[in-house]
């Protein structure tokens, strides 16, 4: 997953829910390669062993988080953020100064590099840092580079500056592609703010984007926020199953496990009980960032969230949303029959499907016809034989090598995190990923990417390295194990990698399109197109072996994991359009013909199928209509992108490494830094339709006839 910050014009980024460009002779040609390590370790063995300490570490300099030698302590955040805003003055002194041209966006991008540095790497110690110190440095940090962010935004000499270029078509007909198209997303950046306004209406749309942020954080923070009951009001036999506060029962989350239908039953109907502060702020949201569209020249929030993305436009998402309905219809009602038929059997008193049923009893028909009890499989999935799993598939794609290199002393923030480099056998090292997998109190419960380093080419011709963090929540080894991975742990493991080598293998020019600052519906493709490499048994084959014995995974355990995935998986599909249509009306044509709720319950009847509770408003605990507004489509037509990758490309030969270097060249290469689309059709050699997106999402969905021949032997 990739942590979206947006912080305006200058600074944007994907800095982790949520980095480039070699494989091209172009650039790549004209960065130096960096030379191997002789302290670098194998992959497998480093995470397969707790990390020894350091020896006379007290003689040993402090390098700072990061390697940044003013972050060795907290107060150093202060020193980094003053110097970046002592360099923010300059550059745009100088881009105000200078005579449009290429020159002007290679500054706006050193301008955006500058501030970028700090936010970014200070957005990832503000939630991740064990030391509060660090953390409220970090947090005051951010603010700082935020108001320096306004202020440009508002910048009516900066932005002229870039308009100047932009304006003259001559000047922009001879700049590359990259360089026109980073111009361009400066742009549009700007606009976002109103700049191009007159006074009044600028005035008003700082206003307004200062409104929405106040609201977006105050909906984010109500949609965790537990709900309360006198606990009289439930019966008692299920008490338990909640936190209980004095005469009252809490409750925070839907509960969708357990086995009891009346947990899960009063579970909904109390966590999604309205709240009417709640529901203000998300109606607030939403006519603001309509009011905030209009104003900068988009009629709907929609239009302007989805320019530049493979769909382009609403119209475009609603078409795919609709057919992808049709398609999944027949198939969702087949799973719902099948669950129904499932709860009968446990629950003959009440056989109706309900909302909060779907999760548990697709899990227990998953369990009843495949066996696939993770127990089983974790001792074939130690973190260092997955590692070395991946190590051994990026080294035939693309000739890549994951190593692991000792970090300084202060350079990581818990002493459990692994830092690796990532070496190129012929261009050398490409950048470095950190790895801060293992659970510790205070730490966020995600799986995710953060940038901490956009790749760039520096005016010397050298390349600036990106550097990333991968965020996992996997168990500590015990005395008798190293630490084993569920299936699920596995896939996201390789998921996350993904994201990883998005920011390593590409080598733009610009760290404004670095790796994975890209359009919403293309980032999540080098991700999900891991998890195919992650269930397939030739991949599989290459590293699953049990820890003790080490026998290899049966070919058969792999093959029931995969299909049981297929397993009600059209009803989980149609959920995820139900939501994705919901965040397109709501960003849509406004004022709303009706209220939140009502929608909400039109919709559901319409694209899921299973009857809306009354008294409930789901919408409300909707928390990716703020990171991912308009946009909230993207995952499935992220993996319907990856689903046509791996059928046209990998299929057929997980480990060719002719596709290996294509998919660099045509998709990894390049970030943000060209249109989506094109990127796919250069990979796919062909345009894809709407239909041809619909027809690879559903055909995932058919089980293979040859699991059925090996079950039945």
């Amino acid at each position: 997953m990739l942590s979206a910050r947006r912080l305006g014009s200058l600074a944007a980024g994907v800095a982790a829910l949520g980095p480039g460009r070699a494989g091209r002779g172009s650039l790549g040609a004209g960065i130096r390669a960096r030379r191997v390590s002789t302290s670098w370790s194998p992959v497998g063995a480093a995470f397969n062993v707790k990390p020894q300490g350091r020896r006379l570490d007290l003689f040993s300099e402090r390098r700072g988080l990061f390697g940044v030698p003013e972050l060795s302590t907290p107060e150093g955040f202060y020193i980094a953020q003053e110097e970046a805003l002592r360099k923010t003055e300059l550059l745009v002194e100088r881009a105000c100064s200078t005579p449009p041209g290429p020159q002007t966006v290679l500054i706006f991008d050193e301008l955006s590099d500058a501030l970028c540095r700090v936010a970014d790497l200070a957005d990832f110690v503000k939630i991740a840092h064990p030391e509060p110190a660090f953390r409220e440095a970090a947090e005051e940090a951010c603010r700082s580079i935020g108001t320096m962010v306004e202020k440009l935004n508002t910048n009516v000499e900066l932005y002229q500056s870039l308009q100047k270029l932009l304006s003259d078509k001559k000047l922009m007909d001879s700049l590359d592609v990259e360089t026109r198209r980073v111009a361009e997303l400066f742009m549009f950046d700007f606009e976002i703010s109103g700049i191009h306004l007159d006074e009044e209406k600028r005035k008003r749309a700082v206003d307004l984007n200062v409104k929405i942020l106040d609201l977006s954080n105050k909906f984010l923070m109500g949609t965790n926020f537990p709900n309360k009951i006198e606990k009289h009001l439930l019966p008692d036999h299920i008490r338990h199953n909640f936190i209980r506060d004095g005469d009252h029962v809490i409750v925070d989350g839907l509960h969708a496990e357990a086995p009891d239908d009346l947990v899960r039953e009063a579970a909904y109907k109390i966590f999604l009980y309205p709240n009417a502060s709640q529901l203000k702020y998300l109606e607030e949201l939403l006519s603001n960032r309509d009011l905030l569209a209009k104003l900068v020249g988009y009629s709907t929030f929609s239009h302007r969230a989805l320019q530049g993305t493979i769909a382009q436009k609403p119209e475009t998402v609603m078409q795919f949303l609709e057919k992808l309905s049709d398609k999944l219809c027949k198939r969702t009602i087949r799973d719902f029959e099948m669950m129904r038929r499932m709860k009968m059997k446990l629950n003959p008193h009440n056989s109706e499907l309900m909302p909060w049923d779907p999760p548990y009893y697709s899990g227990v028909i998953r369990a009843e016809r495949y066996n696939i009890e993770p127990s089983l499989y974790c001792p074939f999935f130690s973190l260092g034989a997955c590692m070395e799993g991946l190590n051994i598939l990026f080294n035939k794609l693309l000739g890549i090598s994951l190593y692991a290199e000792q970090p300084a002393k202060g350079e990581v923030w818990c002493e459990d995190v692994r830092k690796l480099a990532v070496v190129h056998e012929s261009e050398g090292l490409l950048g470095y990923v950190y790895c801060d997998f293992f659970q510790r109190a205070d730490k966020p419960h995600q799986d995710c990417h953060f940038t901490i380093r956009g790749g760039r080419l520096k005016e010397d011709g050298d390349y600036q390295l990106p550097v990333v963090v991968l965020m996992l929540n996997l168990p500590h080894s015990s005395r008798n194990s190293p630490t084993l991975l569920t299936p699920g742990m596995m896939e996201n493991l390789f998921h996350e990698m993904g994201h990883a080598m998005h920011s390593m293998l590409g080598r733009t020019r610009y760290q404004h399109v670095t790796g994975t600052r890209c359009p919403t519906d293309f980032a999540e493709v080098p991700s999900i197109l891991m998890e195919y490499f992650s269930n397939d048994y030739r991949v599989v084959n290459q590293f699953a072996r049990h820890y003790q014995t080490g026998q290899p995974l049966p070919k058969n355990m792999v093959s029931r994991l995969c299909e049981s995935k297929k397993v009600c998986a059209a009803a989980d599909m149609q959920l995820q359009v139900f939501y994705a249509t919901l965040d397109q009306i709501y960003h849509g044509e406004h004022p709303l013909r009706k209220p939140t709720t009502d929608i909400l319950k039109e919709a559901q009847e319409k694209f899921y199928g299973l009857p809306y509770v009354p008294n409930t408003a789901w919408q409300l605990r909707f928390s990716h209509l703020v990171g991912y507004g308009a946009k909230y489509y993207s995952y499935l037509m992220s993996r319907a992108v990856a689903s046509m990758v791996w059928k046209e490309c990998f299929l057929q030969d997980p480990f060719n490494r002719a596709a290996g270097e294509r998919y660099r060249r045509e998709m990894l290469a390049h970030g943000g830094g060209k249109e989506p689309m094109l990127m796919v059709q250069g990979m796919l050699q062909k345009c894809p339709s709407i239909d041809d997106f619909v027809d690879a999402l559903v055909s995932d969905l058919d089980l293979d006839f040859e699991t059925f021949l090996m079950d039945s032997e």
